[in-house]
C-alpha cells in the first residue's frame, strides 16, 4: 500500500474546558500514531464561531491534523470521530500534490508574517 498524505479538521464542542480539549486532540494524535501515521503538520485555531448551529452551539475548538498513513487508517480513524460526543464536525481529505503545494506555502506565508513584527520590534529596541 502507498502512503497518502491526509488533512484532518475536526471541531470539537465549545463546553469543554482546555484540559477537555487537549485531551480529545492527544486522543486522536496518539490513535494516528499507533495506526503508523506520522503526523507532519498540526494547527490549533482555538475557539470559532460556527457558519451555523451544530447541535444548538454556535461556536466551536477547530483543530488541524496532517498527516501521512495508508489508506486503510482512514475508516477507523473516522468511526473514532463518530464515536466520541465531544466532537461536533470533522472532515478528512486526501492532499494531492497541488493541496500540499499551497498548505505548505500558506505555513510559509503565516510563519513570515509572525517574524516580521518580531523583526520590526527588535529594530526598534536597538533604535531606541
Amino acid at each position: 500500500m502507498t502512503r497518502n498524505r491526509y488533512e484532518t479538521v475536526f471541531i470539537t464542542t465549545p463546553v469543554l474546558s482546555d484540559e477537555q480539549t487537549k485531551e480529545v486532540v492527544k486522543k486522536f494524535k496518539d490513535l494516528l500514531k499507533d495506526k503508523g501515521a506520522n503526523i507532519t503538520h498540526e494547527e490549533n485555531w482555538g475557539m470559532r464561531k460556527l457558519a451555523y448551529p451544530i447541535q444548538k452551539k454556535s461556536t466551536g475548538f477547530y483543530y488541524l491534523v496532517e498527516f501521512e498513513a495508508d489508506s486503510d487508517v482512514i475508516l477507523p480513524f473516522e468511526t473514532e470521530f463518530r464515536r466520541d460526543e465531544r466532537v461536533i464536525r470533522f472532515l478528512t481529505t486526501r492532499m494531492d500534490k497541488f493541496h500540499i503545494e499551497y498548505a505548505e506555502s500558506r505555513r510559509d506565508r503565516e510563519s513570515d508574517r509572525r517574524e516580521k513584527p518580531k523583526q520590526a520590534a527588535a529594530g526598534a529596541e536597538t533604535q531606541a
